[in-house]
């Protein structure tokens, strides 16, 4: 084999050892200018053929590598040791040090406590499913590190997400096709989490929960209600609740997260212009009669209830006096159309001046024993929701 033929070897296989993990990892990851792409394709291509790719490229670096080790000059020599460095560089790069499920690990323990022996503070706020006369909360502080808990209530498998870069949370059930799935963490594609399930090895968008690389693209995972307000609210609710305790192996990456379920980041031009909507700006979103509404936070706050119509659909948005926990539920009552005003043990009806808690039960007045339904919103970034739920309408 002539030294020309040697050297072109010898590059082409460094390169095809190297690329395709490297460009996999930065499409992954949210480095500068990798998530608006749009190379979802692209990425879960690239995560097949990194290992046939870095068998061809070893085969093709062996014969020159070995020429090169016994009988070639120093500058050879020392290409050879730059190209080792920068391979066992790159694969802890890729593969240790920005690999989404080291970097994010999931709980060693996942434990409950009432709230007799709970050590998580009431101020957190949680992520609430409710099964079968069981009401667990998920701390955000937590679940966001760990971007997934699997766990189920009462029997009932849950798959309990969190992704901090969108600032969106939800439950999904982890059955694909009847059959319960383990799901791994792959990294992020527009800033939202993408999760592989065990089986297909497809990959889901975490803010949807939609299948969009692999033999399931196009399913749905069903998406299990749930609800975000503090703890304190949560075991007002249900007294007789569970909420899980942090994983002490993780007490670090918790401290982390602090103060992020309950401080809404500035841009520096908000700081001049208070009434600035910006990417990260929260909102609730809303889906009904398959039309997309998001509600900027800031100005919830200001009304604290809100009655509005999505779609078809005459609907309430309720925040509780600690201006974190909210609530949405349907307005109408026997074919009448209620409006809401705040009142310190919940809302009241304009109608009929009848009292209705934060669990929609009318408690006082001429509706005393009805219920208004629930309709599932979630609190996220404006970013996330209009990646995710176009078209859409914002409100104010």
């Amino acid at each position: 084999m002539n030294l020309t033929l040697k050297n072109r070897l010898f590059r082409i296989g460094a390169i095809v050892f190297i690329l395709p993990a490297l460009v996999q990892a930065y499409l992954l990851m949210p480095f500068p200018g990798s998530q608006d792409l749009e190379a979802i394709k692209i990425t879960y291509f690239l995560e097949k053929i990194i290992l046939p790719s870095r068998i061809i490229g070893l085969l093709l670096l062996i014969v020159p590598a070995w020429s090169y080790l016994t009988n070639g000059t120093i500058k050879q020599r020392v290409w050879l040791g730059v190209v080792a460095l920068i391979s066992i560089g790159l694969y802890y790069f890729t593969d240790v040090a920005y690999r989404a499920q080291e970097m994010f690990k999931e709980p060693v323990k996942i434990q409950f406590a009432g709230k007799k022996d709970n050590r998580v503070p009431d101020s957190l706020l949680v992520m609430t499913v409710v099964n079968g006369g069981v009401a667990k909360a998920y701390p955000i502080q937590y679940v966001g590190y760990h971007h997934k808990i699997q766990d189920n209530v009462a029997g009932k498998p849950v798959l309990v997400t969190y992704c901090t870069m969108c600032r969106t949370g939800l439950v999904f059930s982890p059955l694909v096709d009847r059959k319960l799935q383990t799901f791994r963490l792959v990294g992020a594609r527009h800033y939202n989490a993408v999760i592989e399930d065990s089986d297909t090895r497809s990959w889901w968008y975490q803010a949807t929960g939609e299948a969009v690389a692999g033999k399931q693209t196009g399913k749905q995972l069903d998406i299990i209600p749930s609800e975000q307000i503090t703890l304190k609210a949560f075991f007002e609710q249900y007294p007789e609740g569970l909420v899980f305790q942090p994983d002490n192996t993780f007490k670090d990456e918790y401290e982390v997260l602090k103060t992020y379920d309950r401080r809404e980041k500035k841009d520096e031009d908000s700081l001049t212009n208070p009434g600035k909507v910006w990417d990260k700006s929260w909102v609730v979103g809303i889906n009904a009669d398959g039309k997309n509404k998001a509600y900027i936070w800031k100005n919830l706050v200001n009304v604290t209830t809100l009655n509005d119509k999505v779609g078809n659909t005459p609907l309430v948005i309720a925040i509780e006096a600690d201006n974190y926990s909210f609530h949405v539920f349907t307005r109408t009552v026997e074919g009448k159309i209620l409006n809401f005003v705040p009142d310190a043990a919940g809302i009241r009806d304009k109608e009929t001046h009848s009292l209705w808690n934060w669990q929609g039960e009318c408690t006082e007045g001429e509706w005393k024993g009805k219920k208004l339904t629930k309709i599932y919103a979630r609190q996220e970034y404006l970013r996330a929701w209009k990646q995710f739920h176009q078209p859409t309408e914002i409100w104010p």
